[in-house]
């Protein structure tokens, strides 16, 4: 996205396992969640839908990281209609595939909400996604620049807002989880029990 002077950040579980160490959660990394700004994404549908990528990725100091990877971005067939999306199997507007693994990483456009300023009481500023969650300009921006997993990233200025917002207080705050206690010595989740035997299935 660099390369293409595209800002996009972490959010959903990517924004939360940022919180957590700057790394995915151990039970949650079969997806990646990250937002841009809908004329980037339009910039995105039309020049370079379906174009494949070579890249290697970097550390915080810029030097290269393993070996270099080939990623597909498929855009999704409706991701430039800018009514709420129906209950598919993917509400992701886009996708960066790498074409070796078949990992990926969900992408969601947020657009301004053009048409609801006066029953919303005036509103503006107002972003919505696909899925029809909503965010304040003012929560998203400025970005603040930080690292996930080594690499150069941007979050969120109100990241902790958003987070508390869409997994509640407990889940910024509770180092049991899923099977797995956090330990604040490495900075890292490992598997274990708290004292119920309770693997947590509701927490996030």
């Amino acid at each position: 996205m660099d390369d293409l002077r595209v800002d996009t950040w972490l959010m959903h579980n990517t924004l939360l396992g940022w919180w957590w160490g700057k790394k995915l959660l151990p039970w949650d990394t079969d997806t990646m969640s990250v937002q841009l700004a809908e004329p980037d994404f339009f910039f995105l549908s039309a020049y370079h839908n379906m174009s494949t990528f070579h890249f290697w990725c970097r550390d915080a100091r810029g030097r290269r990281r393993g070996e270099r990877s080939r990623y597909l971005l498929q855009i999704g067939p409706d991701a430039t209609d800018r009514e709420q999306a129906s209950q598919t199997a993917s509400l992701a507007d886009a996708r960066w595939i790498d074409t070796t693994t078949g990992a990926y990483l969900n992408v969601y456009a947020v657009r301004y909400d053009l048409d609801d300023s006066e029953a919303r009481g005036q509103r503006h500023g107002l972003l919505r996604t696909q899925d029809g969650s909503e965010v304040m300009d003012t929560t998203l921006f400025p970005l603040l620049g930080t690292t996930f997993e080594g690499v150069p990233v941007k979050i969120p200025r109100g990241y902790r807002d958003l987070l508390e917002e869409e997994y509640g207080p407990e889940a910024l705050r509770r180092t049991e989880q899923k099977g797995y206690l956090y330990d604040k010595v490495t900075g890292r989740w490992v598997l274990g029990q708290d004292e119920s035997g309770s693997d947590h299935e509701g927490d996030l």
